[in-house]
């Protein structure tokens, strides 16, 4: 029971980290790319409950696969629309990629006797993987969705932003299905390329 007392107390914050770093990343690219909006909504924060999604937060925390409230965008600012609008959804899960990265380099080079910090590099490192690339599949409303629209030819993305009302519905579905009938869905298309990245970054075989 302590063992997972001490998963829990080390996990919340893992999470509420990578959401938040997720999250800021989208809402500096953008700032960065001319659009203050997230700034001038108080979104441009570390303050992890300005990016809370109340659905997305139970997914992840029961499921492990969930989303944030996303970042307000306002790309009429933006020089180039499809470019910054691919830039500003890269964003987040390129944060999310680099705290991992950091992780692994210090569980390669920073050993020490502690159950807490290498169980608290170890959630760093997954975690953030985790939401990397969950938010990189092409289904509203994570940032995969965004990315695909504006590479798609404008009348494809008309059609693709048509289908979009559906997306978080698909979403969940899929996620149910993965959880709860185990049709193993996500273990192929994320849980074996998260398993690949962990490895690669830290030397650590899960």
């Amino acid at each position: 029971m302590s063992f997972d007392i001490t998963q829990w107390i080390v996990r919340i914050p893992v999470l509420l980290f990578a959401i938040t770093i997720h999250e800021y990343a989208h809402g500096w690219v953008a700032y960065r790319l001319g659009d203050p909006t997230a700034k001038n909504m108080g979104r441009l924060s570390f303050n992890p409950i300005t990016h809370i999604d109340p659905l997305g937060a139970i997914c992840l925390f029961l499921l492990n696969f969930g989303w944030a409230k996303p970042v307000p965008i306002d790309m009429r600012y933006f020089r180039n629309i499809r470019r910054d609008a691919i830039l500003v959804s890269l964003a987040g899960p390129a944060a999310n990629f680099c705290v991992a990265l950091l992780a692994g380099i210090v569980i390669r080079l920073i050993y020490f006797p502690s159950q807490l910090y290498q169980m608290t590099l170890v959630y760093l490192l997954i975690m953030n993987l985790g939401l990397g690339l969950f938010n990189l599949i092409p289904l509203p409303p994570l940032d995969g969705s965004h990315i695909l629209e504006n590479l798609l030819s404008p009348s494809a993305a008309m059609k693709f932003n048509r289908f979009k009302r559906y997306g978080p519905f698909i979403l969940i579905g899929v996620i149910m299905l993965d959880n709860f009938a185990h049709t193993g869905i996500f273990n192929m298309v994320l849980v074996h390329p998260m398993k690949y990245l962990a490895y690669l970054f830290s030397g650590i075989n899960f």
